[in-house]
């Protein structure tokens, strides 16, 4: 039986966690991984002002895998009401289940310490810092999703959650 099309969107602050996570559940679920600070580094190095064209390039890249059917997840900070609201719009444009999940890290010295100890994986690209984190504008989720604390659990218990989530929406 096929599954329809489905978009797994992550958000949550920088260093919270997503990546490891959306990695993973890429893996686990042979989907299409599409990442934002993978689309925005290569716009700046072209020496383009990147704003919302990360995410509207993500977007449209998510949309054509939909059609073909396929399971994409969204690695992104999504910090306001309006790309999540993209995100929504894209799946029902493309007739594809959407699942929400927030990724947070309830401990702030933990969060402090993941922030300031991790190493980009992308050419050129600069990491946020502690303040950079504390001080992004990040809008509260204003719809059910999932909440998933990285500071509480550890990656094999999160990413079976996820996977029991996203059996439960998508059938």
């Amino acid at each position: 039986m096929k599954h329809p099309s489905s978009l797994i969107v992550f958000g949550g602050l920088p260093g919270a966690g997503k990546t490891t996570i959306a990695r993973e559940l890429t893996a686990r679920l042979a989907a299409t991984y599409l990442r934002i600070d993978a689309i925005e580094q290569p716009l700046r190095d072209a020496g383009l002002i990147v704003g919302a064209a990360g995410y509207a390039v993500a977007n449209t890249l998510a949309a054509e895998n939909l059609k073909l059917g396929r399971i994409v997840i969204a690695d992104c900070v999504n910090p306001v009401q309006a790309s999540r609201a993209a995100w929504r719009q894209t799946a029902l444009r493309t007739g594809a289940c959407i699942v929400e999940i927030e990724v947070i890290c309830s401990e702030p010295a933990l969060h402090r310490r993941r922030v300031e100890s991790r190493l980009s994986d992308i050419d050129g690209h600069k990491l946020p810092t502690w303040d950079d984190v504390v001080n992004q504008t990040y809008e509260p989720w204003d719809r059910e999703h999932l909440v998933l604390d990285t500071a509480e659990s550890s990656l094999d218990h999160l990413l079976d959650r996820v996977e029991a989530h996203v059996r439960d929406k998508i059938g």
